[in-house]
């Protein structure tokens, strides 16, 4: 299953209301045009599902899909429409059985060996990065570049561009071989989310 090319990765920290953020977000993006990926990792289990019916609810009224990151047991339950795995988390083969065909499921990779293990597990896709600098990513090293997104892709599994990616560097990453590209900070502390979002969407369009 072909993900879409524009992925949202929450923050609730950086906004007052975040199920209010997706849906003005989302505002006027074509069906099935976005995924946003719940990622909320100090959540406890009852916290995340409450907060993961909201957002689906929003995903879900503006026609897009979210995703849950690393609890498979979360998404099954509300019912999301698949999971994002960490690297060393659970293999995307096991999280395949548990989901079935229908759902998407996606692997952080931050290297060539991490996006062949996602292939050969049977992931639908996987993010790749940190490809430029991103305060949230400073913790995982330095930026791996444009060339390593590059030999990367060349592997065949569709990936999405992590780290950095806002709508000036956007182009760059899709022309490196990038499927798409996901953002934290480009769309959640935009003065105007949902245009941030349409130039985005832009951005992939013609890349492709």
């Amino acid at each position: 299953m072909l993900p879409p090319a524009v992925h949202l990765v929450t923050d609730r920290l950086l906004v007052s209301d975040l199920p209010a953020a997706v849906r003005g977000a989302l505002g006027g993006s074509p069906s099935g045009a976005v995924v946003v990926h719940l990622r909320e990792k100090d959540l406890g289990g009852r916290e995340l599902l409450s907060l993961t019916r909201a957002l689906l609810g929003a995903c879900e009224a503006a026609g897009q899909l979210l995703l849950v990151n690393d609890r498979i047991d979360v998404a099954l339950a509300a019912g999301a429409h698949g999971v994002h795995l960490p690297s060393a988390g659970v293999p995307p083969a096991e999280a395949r059985r548990l989901l079935g065909p229908s759902r998407l499921v996606g692997v952080s990779c931050h290297g060539e060996e991490d996006v062949r293990r996602a292939l050969a597990g049977g992931a639908d896709f996987a993010t790749f990065g940190p490809v430029f600098d991103a305060p949230s990513k400073r913790s995982y090293g330095a930026p791996v570049g444009l060339a390593a997104l590059r030999a990367a892709a060349r592997i065949g599994l569709p990936l999405i561009a992590l780290g950095g990616v806002d709508i000036a560097s956007a182009p760059a990453a899709l022309a490196s071989g990038a499927h798409g590209v996901a953002a934290i900070r480009a769309w959640l502390t935009a003065p105007d989310p949902a245009q941030a979002v349409a130039a985005l969407l832009a951005a992939t369009r013609r890349s492709h």
